[in-house]
């Protein structure tokens, strides 16, 4: 597959991350119908247009999106089409496109590079810009602006302690609120600036220690998890046997979803202690089979050494079994 990798899916602004083992564990087919849940720029559906004969339902919130799927219905003609609206909601987007079934879904979940390199989306604290962090600009979301001027402390230290995995996280929400009753955050500098007087930078650590915090504020504003958990709920409806779910995440707290998701969906169990009397229940039907063992799998050294924020990427994917399947998969 390595000549089907060329330079048209890579841009200075777009990296699709992990493309050929993504296309490796999606195995589009002549025929198939795949849909592509987190678009961006069209790198997992171009290629996967050029690699089979099939159709690609591509999905994204982000209505900047929309312009550069016309780019690719241009290209590609009937065998695309863009469906704007959330991946969680994608049984519901599918529906109401006429379509009941697909035969893969794959989702690289997380803020796209494009999005961080917009100063006015508020995703980076490398440009100071309006803390905003919303993907889809929708005037009912509430911003990261709206989060830290008006939540009490509690409240910010669990959003930060829980989405970020700040062990500093009272300490910054006490430093946010005190600073906000002087005047109110308005730029992602001005909150990098709070966050690293309490967080101390660590020797040879590359990574700023505001980024917890930004990454805890972007997770919360957009539900990701959430959105998460319902795109991966779906899947069991979604695909028909043999279908793939593919998901590349970025950090532990989406990588567990997907790992704890997939090792109940392929009808493990957690054995006990051997100490304790063995417990005799009936398994749950099997949905998945887990090629894998639910391993993940990292990104090239080549590809780390292009692309750096492809470091953290795990990729999981599973196949759908057919209904009639009972008991499980061992990892």
């Amino acid at each position: 597959m390595g000549a089907l990798f060329c330079d048209r899916y890579y841009s200075q602004n777009h990296y699709p991350v992990m493309l050929p083992e993504v296309l490796d564990a999606l195995s589009p087919k002549d025929g198939g119908v795949y849909v592509d849940g987190t678009f961006g720029a069209g790198g997992y559906s171009r290629a996967i247009l050029d690699m089979a004969d099939c159709m690609v339902y591509a999905i994204d919130r982000d209505p900047d999106a929309i312009d550069r799927a016309c780019l690719v219905k241009e290209e590609y003609g009937s065998r695309f089409k863009f469906l704007s609206g959330c991946f969680g909601d994608v049984g519901m987007l599918l529906s109401d496109a006429g379509v009941d079934c697909v035969d893969g879904f794959v989702l690289d979940v997380g803020v796209s590079s494009m999005q961080i390199d917009q100063l006015e989306r508020g995703f980076s604290f490398r440009f100071d810009g309006l803390l905003d962090m919303r993907m889809d600009n929708s005037s009912d979301v509430q911003t990261a602006a709206d989060i830290v001027n008006n939540y009490d402390a509690k409240d910010l230290a669990n959003i930060i302690y829980e989405y970020g995995q700040e062990r500093l996280s009272r300490r910054i929400a006490k430093a946010i609120v005190s600073r906000r009753n002087e005047k109110e955050f308005k730029t992602t500098g001005d909150l990098a600036e709070v966050v690293r007087s309490i967080v101390p930078k660590k020797p040879n650590d590359k990574i700023d220690p505001a980024t917890r915090t930004f990454q805890a504020l972007r997770i919360a504003v957009n539900d990701e998890l959430g959105e998460l958990d319902r795109a991966l709920s779906a899947s069991e409806d979604i695909l028909t046997d043999g279908g793939r779910l593919v998901v590349v995440s970025f950090h532990s707290l989406e990588d567990r979803r997907v790992k704890n998701f997939l090792r109940d969906k392929s009808g493990s169990v957690d054995k006990g202690s051997r100490h304790l009397p063995v417990q005799c229940y009936e398994k749950d039907p099997a949905i998945f089979e887990l090629p894998m063992r639910n391993k993940a799998i990292k990104p090239s050294k080549e590809e780390v050494e292009e692309n750096p924020r492809s470091r953290s990427a795990r990729l999981r994917y599973a196949i759908k079994l057919p209904c009639s399947v009972k008991g499980g998969n061992q990892i």
